[in-house]
């Protein structure tokens, strides 16, 4: 059966449907993105991810295109077309078709371009690699600065997982000044003792939805949090590592660049919040 996705306010089949070669997505990657997770056929965390959408598009000028209840019914439309009971739906919206490329905006009232889709991924929950935990490598971060802003320039994100893969690791963690920022599409994080180490929100760094919610369950069972940069040299003499993201929610990491992390086994912190993390996000789906 062909997935069913939404255009502009149609369902079509995926290969029927289109997006202008003069969309400023396709010619200047001005667009931003949302991606929500799908559990037990419930949305999580929908509401923390259309605050973040419309902070995006508030921070690149492009008009909102639609409200949360229309765009919370698409996506419990697409559910339903394509009977996802685990997976992911992504949001895509663009400044739209100018008819023509240029640099400048395209003329007010422009209607962007609005694109969702899901994936289907059976036992999203339990993912194998949450018992054995993710390798990461480090390399420089060079994007650019507005990374608060969840748009789809995400090609350097892209060669830096390809070269965490052709290193024999899963995912990157970049590195500015010494510090790190976040991994390819996540968050980071160490355990030092009894306190979680995260670097603060900036615009050099994506304020993670789940980050929040993460930290804001971990507050709740009594957890210490520190929020500041630290290095690799730090990470890799941590008790542990872990990131946080929508799609693998809490995810240990047990080896940064050669060295093992703690005992170089999943720890007991990461396991314990992707517990409360799964257990809570599930009772607040929608």
């Amino acid at each position: 059966m062909a997935r069913t996705v939404y255009v502009n306010g149609e369902y079509l089949p995926e290969d029927e449907a289109k997006v202008s070669v003069f969309d400023r997505g396709f010619l200047m990657a001005d667009g931003v993105y949302e991606v929500v997770s799908v559990l037990g056929g419930k949305l999580i965390d929908f509401q923390g991810h259309m605050v973040r959408l419309r902070r995006s598009l508030s921070e690149l000028a492009i008009s909102e295109p639609m409200t949360d209840a229309d765009c919370l019914a698409a996506h419990r439309e697409l559910i339903a077309r394509n009977a996802i009971t685990d997976g992911l739906v992504y949001l895509q919206v663009t400044r739209g078709n100018p008819g023509d490329r240029d640099f400048a905006y395209p003329p007010e009232g422009t209607a962007p371009t609005v694109v969702m889709f899901t994936q289907s991924k059976p036992g999203l929950a339990d993912a194998p690699a949450a018992r054995t935990g993710w390798t990461v490598v480090s390399v420089p971060d060079l994007r650019w600065g507005r990374r608060d802003i969840k748009t789809v320039q995400l090609l350097y994100p892209s060669m830096a997982k390809m070269e965490a893969k052709a290193r024999g690791a899963d995912d990157a963690w970049m590195v500015e000044e010494g510090r790190v920022t976040e991994g390819t599409s996540n968050n980071a994080y160490i355990v030092k003792g009894n306190t979680i180490i995260t670097r603060e929100l900036s615009h050099d760094i994506l304020h993670g939805i789940t980050r929040a919610a993460v930290l804001r369950f971990a507050a709740e069972a009594q957890m210490q949090v520190e929020e500041r940069a630290f290095t690799i040299d730090e990470a890799q003499q941590a008790d542990e590592a872990f990131v946080t993201s929508a799609s693998s929610f809490v995810m240990p990491v047990v080896r940064i660049d050669d060295a093992a992390v703690g005992t170089g086994a999943v720890g007991p912190v990461a396991t314990r919040l992707r517990e409360i993390y799964l257990e809570e996000s599930l009772k607040l789906g929608v």
